[in-house]
């Protein structure tokens, strides 16, 4: 019998977010082509449908996404593979000139506003871009194709059931305050999930409790309070990614200072003026220093051209399963950077660099050697860098307090030049290069190339992060608005190899760099980071309860654990039902979940990525292989 508190639809999508809102477009394009009566569908979404925790539309709007505007929208294109009919709709710029033109939004004042200042190269605000999804799930929903139950609410557990009428089966989703729901197809799109507290954080939390000291614990941006510091104490930060950029921001905004154009400066810099309503910000982080900047929107860029890295060459590693990053792929990526980095450095500092480099670097097979032909090849200690320091900005090695200083001036001065002339610069063609270098990898990456130990050690352990920080950058405006907290003495930089301690005799924060030997202390820490999706120790209580059960297990490449959740391949085709279905500890396959994105992005390369217009998206395929597998589960209803 089923439970009579079970509420019986279509479809439940956990997850309000873009891939939840893709899947229901996705299902309303696939009744459309049908002509069959509306999917019968709950989303569910811990804190806002339609948005999802990313784009929230209530979080501040200095909280930007670091990608620009005319690369955002979630209905897909002929570019991507998938099945099911095309469905066109507005992607992120076209919605926005349509509420321009309008002259005005439902939600709220703000929406024109920005929606009116927004051009291709703008980076909007997060908010901005959850309004845009939810207005694309509006127009599902009134196109009659779809019911849609909004349900606001955390996900537990799931369970099957039966429903009498068919002996059909179904899963059932349980909410943490008792609501049931069943389905024949359940979407899990939860997004970018958080961890667990940490033995670190946990003692941290204790610590701020026992001596009533302010600790902001990481986590998505517009779930944290950062606001309200203490004027001119010390206050330790630990992260330099994109949310540090975003909660920078925010600040700036509440302190009031005064921030103006440096007149003539080559570069862009800005000057800040305080109001006196600053703290001293300490930041620090493994790396040490802030993610690169994006260049100014409009300014032509370096194009990349390969001489080692070829697309052939990689053609030929993409045959192989057993590819090592570090030893074979690595190697001819850093030639490539010294190589960019040479050529332009000789164009912007004429008599900078010397000798016979280029054959150098043909002979050199590992990345020690690449950085011995650019110790070699570069006269100018302005100008002297090695690919170690994309790793470690010391190299690893200790330096005082005036060589920190220097390290963080010529920080500044790169960071400029690199922005406001992308074309000429030597740091900026680095940067291009690593942009163009791993979509590459992240090809081979979604071919299964790489060994298991490599995917683990090499892909996920560092290459990740090391190209997000080059390549994936927040925007130039942001930069020099950090930039100008650096040089006006609100943001000081510790150092790389942030350790961070709770001085229980003080009972205070205290942080310090090995490298650099800085310490500061403070009453004061703000986490400016977050997990980024790491399933293994993730804090959603849905996918902890698959997992502690068996009836998910991380996927594992060689026997090697990857950071996700083990889901099976995308089946495009519609003579093959389902596609990225949840895999139990015992490797059964469970055909009435499929799971999307970010959870399950070891299987689904390139899924954590939004879609953009023109570019084939795994986000948007992924939503149509859902959809499929809806389609199917509701026939069998409406056959019974």
């Amino acid at each position: 019998m089923t439970d009579p508190d079970l509420s019986i639809v279509d479809a439940i999508i956990v997850g309000g977010g873009p891939r939840g809102v893709a899947t229901v477009l996705r299902t309303a394009a696939r009744v459309a082509a049908d002509g069959g009566p509306a999917a019968r569908l709950v989303v569910i979404d811990a804190l806002e449908v339609g948005a999802g925790a990313t784009w929230l539309t209530g979080q501040p709007a200095q909280y930007l996404n670091n990608t620009q505007a005319d690369a955002t929208t979630v209905h897909p294109d002929e570019s991507t593979p998938m099945s099911g009919p095309a469905a066109p709709g507005p992607d992120l710029v076209q919605w926005a000139r349509s509420v321009a033109d309008r002259g005005v939004h439902h939600h709220a004042p703000w929406v024109l506003e920005e929606a009116r200042d927004l051009v291709g190269a703008s980076f909007p605000s997060r908010r901005l871009q959850g309004v845009y999804f939810r207005d694309q799930l509006d127009a599902a929903i009134s196109s009659g194709h779809v019911e849609v139950e909004e349900v606001r609410g955390i996900v537990v557990d799931l369970a099957s059931s039966v429903d009498d009428p068919g002996e059909r089966s179904l899963t059932g989703v349980v909410l943490a305050d008792g609501r049931r729901f069943g389905a024949p197809t359940v979407v899990l799109a939860q997004g970018m999930v958080q961890a667990r507290r940490s033995v670190e954080v946990d003692h941290l939390v204790d610590v701020a409790e026992r001596f009533g000291l302010r600790y902001a614990e990481p986590g998505m941006p517009a779930e944290r309070e950062y606001t309200g510091l203490p004027h001119g104490e010390t206050v330790l930060v630990r992260g330099l990614g994109a949310n540090f950029f975003d909660v920078i921001g925010e600040l700036v905004a509440e302190w009031g200072g005064r921030v103006e154009p440096v007149a003539g400066d080559p570069g862009g810099r800005l000057h800040y003026a305080p109001s006196g309503r600053e703290p001293r910000l300490v930041v620090g982080s493994r790396r040490g220093v802030p993610y690169r900047s994006k260049p100014d929107g409009g300014r032509p860029v370096r194009p990349f051209t390969p001489r080692w890295a070829t697309a052939d060459w990689f053609e030929q590693l993409a045959a192989r399963t057993d590819v090592d990053l570090a030893a074979e792929v690595w190697p001819a990526v850093a030639r490539e950077f010294a190589r960019v980095y040479l050529e332009a450095l000789t164009a912007y500092a004429p008599g900078t660099v010397t000798g016979l480099w280029m054959s150098a670097l043909d002979e050199a097979t590992s990345q020690e050697e690449v950085d011995g032909v650019l110790e070699a090849a570069i006269g100018d200690a302005r100008w002297t860098w090695t690919i170690d320091e994309l790793h470690r900005p010391t190299a690893g090695e200790q330096v005082d307090a005036e060589e920190w200083r220097a390290l963080v001036s010529r920080l500044i001065e790169d960071e400029l030049g690199s922005m406001s002339d992308p074309a000429r610069h030597p740091r900026a063609a680095v940067n291009g290069a690593m942009g163009a270098l791993r979509r590459q990898i992240g090809r081979l990456t979604r071919k299964g190339t790489f060994s298991g130990v490599s995917l683990a050690r090499d892909v996920l352990g560092w290459f990740d992060g090391d190209s997000l920080a080059l390549a994936s950058g927040p925007p130039a405006d942001r930069v020099r608005l950090v930039l100008s907290l650096i040089e006006a003495g609100v943001i000081e930089l510790l150092g790389p190899g942030m350790v961070l301690e709770a001085d229980e005799h003080e009972g205070r924060f205290r942080a310090a760099s090995p490298l650099t030997g800085k310490v500061a202390t403070a009453r004061v820490l703000l986490e400016t980071r977050m997990s980024k999706g790491k399933i293994p120790d993730t804090d959603d209580p849905l996918l902890r309860s698959l997992l502690d059960s068996g009836r998910a297990r991380i996927h594992c490449v060689d026997g090697i654990a990857t950071h996700s959740l083990e889901a099976t391949g995308a089946e495009i085709s519609e003579s093959v039902p389902g596609g990225h279905h949840l895999v139990a500890a015992d490797g059964t396959v469970d055909r009435s979940v499929v799971v999307l994105g970010i959870p399950a992005s070891s299987t689904q390369p390139g899924s954590a990525i939004g879609a953009s217009p023109t570019v084939p998206s795994p986000l948007l395929a992924g939503a149509d292989i859902a959809a499929k597998q809806i389609m199917a589960g509701r026939m069998a209803t409406l056959d019974a």
